[in-house]
């Protein structure tokens, strides 16, 4: 089914929400609806975070996040409780913005998000609107009509297309709207809560609007592959991968988004739909071989990293200690599921590396990292003693670091930019042995 496209326009009907979870999506979601004056109860089964969250205490890592949790709660039109059934009552539409993490084989499960479903099911009042933004498997729509078993209770896909650590900014400025349902004037009630930000509004079915979610993070996914593939080949052949990527972003069919070279891709979306989709398609008898490919050039691309790591240490990591900036999957979060950066001081721990790691945003130890990684508070001190520092997140403070500090601090001048963040000239003026991806 082609999507029907509009503007998302009309007068605003100001409603009842409930959004199931309170997480990295569920929660900008709900201070923004908030924002737009609904009123919004989220519901979340993780009883201390819903109590911080309802003292105002901002429970993830988004700038604009805390003004708007604190307006939500002055207004009275945002409200945090545990019992997600009674909170379904009164909702004209209920958001599931829910965990659909990665099994071992590749596939998504679905089990929080249908044990929910079950729960609030004899709880909607009719007319209610069911709303998943969490990215499930084509067609998930369906079984969640087949669960609830309510003809009086609509099903509609409106999957997000957030950035993490500006969640709250692409709420606001989405780029599209996409909402898949069986009538399309519940998909057009849907779309009218996004009625102020003008953008354009895609009507489509359901398992339509599942694919486009997927669809997508496996073109970026790809595409970041790609690029590191770029960096490696320009290393080969000695050319600068800097220059080359700037030559391609001119092209307005490629930009100059998601055009630079890494460590490799990951979080809580990419990796996990990435596998997700060549999953879902073999199931389907298809074998999606492009992202497939995209997976395993990303898996290289990390071992490629530990080995620039190894060899500026002298080929042997055991004993070795390593400086690491950067643990979350990118700047601007604190989040480090499917992190690149963790998963990097992971490898370089099982070869006997003791990591003495620096984020800014992550300041004691989390369950994500090895017994082998220390959690420093200063970029410096992560530095002190170790044969090499490695940048794996590019954290703007990186760039503006006294080097010469960092040098006194460390045992060897050995720097393994694993995001191209710093400036080579610069270090190499300092004495420091460089290494980046695809630089001369």
């Amino acid at each position: 089914m082609m999507p029907a496209m509009s503007k998302v326009a009309g007068e605003r009907d100001l409603a009842a929400l409930t959004v199931l979870g309170a997480g990295y999506v569920g929660l900008p979601t709900a201070v923004c609806l908030a924002a737009l004056g609904h009123c919004v109860v989220c519901c979340d089964i993780d009883a201390s975070k819903i109590e911080s969250l309802a003292l105002g205490v901002a429970t993830v890592s988004e700038e604009g996040l805390q003004e708007l949790l604190d307006d939500g709660i002055s207004s009275g039109r945002l409200r945090f409780v545990v019992d997600s059934a009674e909170a379904v009552e009164t909702a004209d539409m209920v958001f599931l913005c829910l965990p659909t993490p990665q099994l071992e084989d590749g596939s998504v499960d679905v089990s929080i998000l249908e044990a929910a479903v079950h729960r609030i099911g004899s709880r909607l009042k009719s007319g209610a609107v069911v709303v998943t933004k969490s990215t499930v498997p084509m067609g998930q729509a369906q079984k969640i009509c087949e669960i609830l078993r309510r003809d009086d209770v609509e099903v509609v896909s409106n999957p997000e297309f957030l950035r993490e650590g500006h969640a709250i900014y692409d709420t606001f400025h989405p780029e599209r709207i996409v909402v898949g349902a069986r009538d399309p004037d519940v998909a057009e009630r849907v779309g009218k809560l996004w009625s102020t930000t003008g953008a354009p509004l895609l009507i489509t079915d359901p398992i339509t609007a599942e694919t486009i979610k997927y669809a997508s993070n496996a073109f970026l996914a790809a595409k970041l592959s790609f690029v590191n593939e770029v960096a490696n080949l320009c290393e080969a052949v000695g050319a600068d991968s800097e220059g080359v990527l700037h030559g391609m972003s001119y092209d307005h069919r490629i930009g100059a988004d998601y055009l630079n070279p890494s460590p490799g891709w990951g979080g809580p979306c990419l990796s996990k739909d990435a596998h997700a989709l060549v999953n879902i398609s073999k199931e389907f008898g298809y074998d999606f071989a492009m992202v497939r490919t995209a997976i395993e050039v990303n898996e290289r691309q990390m071992d490629l990293i530990c080995e620039k790591i190894r060899n500026s240490v002298g080929g042997v990591l055991a004993g070795r200690v390593v400086a690491v900036w950067g643990l979350t999957f990118k700047a601007g979060t604190d989040d480090l599921r499917n992190s690149p950066a963790v998963e990097i001081t992971r490898r370089l721990a099982v070869e006997g590396a003791i990591i003495q790691a620096y984020d800014p945003s992550v300041q004691s130890q989390r369950p994500e990292l090895s017994e082998n990684v220390t959690v420093h508070s200063d970029r410096y001190e992560a530095c002190r003693n170790a044969e090499v520092l490695v940048v794996l997140t590019e954290w703007e403070e990186f760039r503006s670091s006294d080097f010469d500090k960092v040098s006194s601090e460390l045992a060897q001048p050995n720097i393994v930019d694993g995001r191209n963040a710093l400036d080579p000239a610069i270090l190499r003026r300092l004495a420091f042995r460089y290494v980046g991806l695809g630089r001369p």
